[in-house]
């Protein structure tokens, strides 16, 4: 612990910092190479690489934490890998080895164990591993090389007033297509949310929930996140579509409501007009873990779940049983925690 970066820790918002070491590999002539550290924070790529023109991009975002006793921890990249995998197959990328990608975390979590947050601070360590398509080329088709790199960032804690319901509104637009690529973690799909975001931000709201593209009948996502519902019959509902992102939290809440809340568990269409089903409702992903869903604006009307202002006592069991599974603190499934030694 004594070589930990001496940063004021509990001011650390979600913010680039740039650490000492990042890891980069090249995919070209049907092969990765062995992959390395490298200090260089830029890239230099081809002004025809198909990242830059037509989206041949994709990326992931996991985390490390470091446990009471010091240890350094990482939640489920193994998952993160197989989500990124499946990214690079709609988009015509090639894979990577499941144990190459953790790899490559393992080796950023080491190289810049320094800037791995002190156990208690809320801090974490942030890792964002991607795929780039490079090399020249002009026309619409893949590129002929390819660029896999993780870097981190220490990042404070998602809520710095403490875990709080926030509003959200209905988007009237879509976050996806049908049958598009609302399933793979892809660059676009998030550039297409810029402006519903700030549309939902500048009418006070935290971000929009977006309906499913083709009837609009049906909650997808909250903003970047996923949703969930607590019902009055304590079941954990979440929505199940094919242009959802597969959050690998929303899935691990899924066993924990199960497994160690011994909720019902139901992953099934969500209908906007039946939010009267729900006592609780969140948004979960890997930056906030849960995110409280006070009261969503639907028709003009806020409808308000268990209250504005206090977080629902299962949504709060739910966020302190993961969060003490990725640090340590509960005893975690078997093979979610890959420790950095």
């Amino acid at each position: 612990m004594s070589n930990v970066k001496n940063i004021d820790w509990g001011k650390l918002g979600f913010n680039y910092i740039k650490t000492d070491l990042r890891y980069v590999s090249i995919w070209k002539d049907g092969s990765w190479d062995d992959g390395k550290l490298v200090e260089d924070n830029n890239i230099t790529i081809s002004e025809g690489s198909t990242a830059i023109h037509y989206g041949q991009q994709c990326f992931e975002g996991l985390k490390a934490y470091r446990t009471a006793e010091g240890k350094i921890q990482l939640f489920r990249p193994d998952e993160n890998a197989k989500r990124m995998n499946n990214s690079c197959k709609r988009l015509l990328m090639p894979e990577l080895p499941i144990e190459k990608f953790v790899e490559a975390c393992v080796q950023v979590v080491k190289a810049n164990e320094a800037y791995v947050p002190p156990y208690g601070t809320g801090a974490t360590l942030y890792l964002r591993p991607y795929v780039i398509g490079i090399g020249d080329n002009l026309g619409v088709k893949p590129a002929p090389e390819f660029l896999f790199g993780v870097f981190c960032s220490p990042v404070g804690p998602y809520f710095k007033g403490g875990l709080a319901p926030v509003n959200f509104m209905i988007s009237d637009y879509d976050r996806a297509a049908p049958y598009g690529t609302g399933a793979a973690k892809v660059g676009g799909n998030y550039a297409a949310s810029l402006l519903a975001h700030e549309i939902a931000v500048k009418r006070g709201f935290a971000d929009c929930i977006y309906l499913d593209p083709l009837t609009h009948s049906k909650i997808e996502e909250v903003g970047a996140a996923n949703f969930f519902g607590i019902t009055k019959d304590n079941k954990f509902v979440t929505p199940k579509s094919d242009s959802i992102l597969p959050s690998i939290t929303k899935y691990s809440l899924m066993h924990v409501a199960k497994e160690y809340l011994g909720l019902e568990v139901e992953e099934r269409d969500v209908l906007i007009d039946n939010l009267d089903e729900f006592k609780e409702a969140g948004a979960c992903g890997t930056a906030a873990v849960i995110t409280p869903i006070g009261g969503i604006e639907y028709k003009e009307e806020l409808h308000v779940f268990h209250s504005e202002t206090v977080v629902g006592p299962i949504t709060r069991k739910l966020y302190d049983t993961l969060c003490g599974i990725q640090i340590g603190e509960v005893k975690a499934p078997e093979g979610w925690i890959v420790e950095v030694k």
